[in-house]
């Protein structure tokens, strides 16, 4: 099982970035898949969700609205399409996947796999 992050990047305040996932080894449509961030001395955060199945979709208040996730099933891919990003934003992004639905899209011991982090900073 493999998940493969891309995307990250430098970014001015305001700007956007599009993050991937992609996912090897494992029945894709079977797992939802979740982001998570982790800043400098801050706790990991989960922040989307999107269970393949039905397309159900999960995020946190921090990004509601300003980031969006989405999925091709047909190349494994999770997408995190991130606009209007902020300094706060800066962290490693990090895609999840969990045998399940988004129910416990927040709770990094849901999750079964995990990939490796891409870094996203947004300067002010």
């Amino acid at each position: 099982v493999r998940l493969v992050e891309s995307g990250g990047g430098l970014v001015q305040a305001g700007g956007s970035l599009r993050l991937a996932c992609a996912g090897s080894g494992f029945i894709f449509d079977e797992y939802a898949i979740g982001w998570f961030r982790q800043a400098p001395g801050k706790e990991r955060e989960g922040i989307a969700c999107i269970y393949s199945g039905d397309g159900s979709t999960w995020y946190a208040s921090s990004v509601k609205g300003r980031f969006t996730i989405s999925n091709d099933n047909a190349k494994n891919t999770v997408f995190l399409q991130m606009n209007t990003l902020k300094p706060e934003d800066t962290a490693v992004y990090t895609c999840a996947a969990d045998y399940s639905l988004c129910d416990y899209a927040d709770e990094t011991d849901s999750y079964d796999y995990w990939g490796q982090g891409t870094q996203v900073t947004v300067s002010s």
